[in-house]
């Protein structure tokens, strides 16, 4: 048996385990969930899977990817629409804000330009058209699970690329 065979066998008998400890110190389902399928597509990706102990390197690349996350959220924290001042307003009308949507416009293409095709389509159509996985994966030829690398691998260029609009 290969060791990405072997790796995704060891994830998926020990997903609901793992899950259940990292949301019991969490508290937020959807940041376990996310870091947990990021590192195995990481940990898939980069062939990186012949660890002695898969569970134990499954646990500890969750754990990187949720103290990553936080950092990351700390740097940038979301704010409401509501409690952004008039010319941080992403809807804001005058001369400045309007060269600013321009400007993030054209950074968006060219950004999404530089991604390889397959991974440019996912996300237009989830992200543009509002096409479900199983849509994309069906209009594709592809499988749901290909779906979710590409798409990850577009959100991962695209959060790198366009940082600076990050509030």
């Amino acid at each position: 048996m290969s060791d990405r065979r072997a790796f995704r066998k060891t994830w998926l008998a020990h997903y609901s385990e793992l899950l259940g400890a990292w949301r019991r110190r969490s508290h937020v389902d959807h940041d376990v969930e996310d870091a947990m399928h990021d590192a195995v597509l990481r940990i898939l990706e980069n062939g990186s899977v012949s660890a002695d102990n898969p569970a134990a390197y499954l646990q500890r690349s969750t754990s990187n990817g949720l103290i990553d996350r936080h950092r990351r959220e700390e740097k940038l924290p979301m704010v409401p629409l509501h409690e952004l001042h008039e010319s941080e307003h992403p809807l804001a009308t005058g001369p400045e804000s309007q060269v600013y949507s321009s400007q993030m416009v054209n950074d968006l293409r060219t950004v999404l330009d530089e991604l390889p095709d397959i991974c440019r389509q996912v996300y237009i159509y989830q992200r543009l058209e509002g096409s479900s996985h199983a849509e994309i994966a069906s209009e594709l030829g592809i499988s749901r699970a290909m779906v979710e690398k590409h798409m990850n691998k577009a959100l991962r260029h695209l959060s790198t690329r366009l940082q600076k609009y990050a509030p």
